[in-house]
């Protein structure tokens, strides 16, 4: 799970991510978070799971923020993301090769 970081001027250290990182709904507290993600000569597809249904209730569609070989982008991760069942916000990437995410409360 990937720890929450506290609104610091200096000291940030990134997690290098995994191909399947998660969130727990305690980081994202009742306002959510702002997941930074880096990537630093590789690009990347980075997908953010949803727990939402449509009215018919099938699973929610997700779609995978487009990352460049180097470029920095930041998605809010809402707490009404979080799977019941684990708690958790699941991020996957199709490339982890210097790609990098921090969590900041939103």
């Amino acid at each position: 799970s990937m720890p929450m970081h506290r609104r610091i001027m200096s000291g940030v250290t990134p997690a290098a991510a995994s191909a399947s990182d998660t969130i727990s709904r305690t980081v994202l507290g009742e306002r959510g978070a702002n997941l930074r993600i880096a990537t630093a000569g590789t690009a990347s597809n980075v997908t953010v799971s949803d727990s939402g249904t449509t009215p018919a209730g099938n699973p929610a569609t997700v779609s995978a923020v487009a990352m460049g070989a180097t470029q920095v982008k930041t998605v809010f991760v809402s707490p009404k993301q979080v799977d019941a069942s684990t708690g958790l916000v699941t991020v996957t990437s199709s490339s982890q090769t210097a790609l990098t995410y921090e969590v900041y409360p939103a």
